[in-house]
């Protein structure tokens, strides 16, 4: 279960390189573990920190305020490479509630929509305008399929629909399951012979 995703206004953090994989955004050696809590420090561990643990000043995820910039706007083919779920449960710790590309990885995707993170693909026009202004704020209308800012015209974007109705829910698959227990259990008893 996580917090309801219907709308999210918030300042976006701009990483514009091209190709970043899983294993930058959270290193095989963080792997370790099978709960989400307290990955968000080894988000982007090796871009943040020096090799003995310091914080490197120039690293723009340690210069933002994560409770006010929960948008990440990505380079191009957005969270490549291996499938582990462990990157979107980071992205997540870190404070990041979506994450927008021109390209984003298809098995991530299905990890983070799973997890209660929405990547959300666009045009490369639209991306450069949104990283264009990185102070406005962006809203993200989940209920409306669209993305607002200032006075420029509504993006629509597209998000599978049971996804996007679990995100609204606040739940995952299986809780999706368990709020409907009733009704299964209904038709499981239909279908019971004597």
């Amino acid at each position: 279960m996580s917090e309801p995703f219907q709308v999210l206004t918030s300042k976006t953090v701009t990483l514009s390189q091209a190709n970043i994989d899983t294993d930058q955004i959270i290193p095989a050696r963080f792997l370790t573990t099978t709960t989400r809590e307290g990955l968000g420090k080894a988000a982007f561990y090796d871009w943040r920190y020096e090799a003995d643990g310091s914080e490197k000043p120039e690293a723009i995820l340690n210069r933002i305020d994560p409770t006010e910039h929960r948008i990440l706007l990505a380079g191009r083919n957005f969270a490549c490479g291996s499938s582990r779920e462990h990157a979107p449960w980071a992205l997540l710790d870190y404070g990041f509630r979506a994450v927008i590309s021109t390209e984003i990885a298809d098995i991530f995707t299905s990890n983070a929509l799973k997890n209660g993170l929405l990547p959300i693909v666009v045009s490369q026009a639209v991306w450069d305008d949104l990283a264009s202004q990185p102070d406005q704020p962006v809203t993200i209308d989940l209920q409306a399929n669209e993305i607002r800012r200032g006075n420029a015209h509504p993006v629509p974007f597209g998000v599978e629909s049971f996804a996007r109705q679990c995100l609204l829910d606040g739940v995952d698959t299986l809780g999706w399951l368990q709020s409907n227990l009733p009704e299964i259990e209904a038709f499981e008893r239909s279908r019971e012979t004597v």
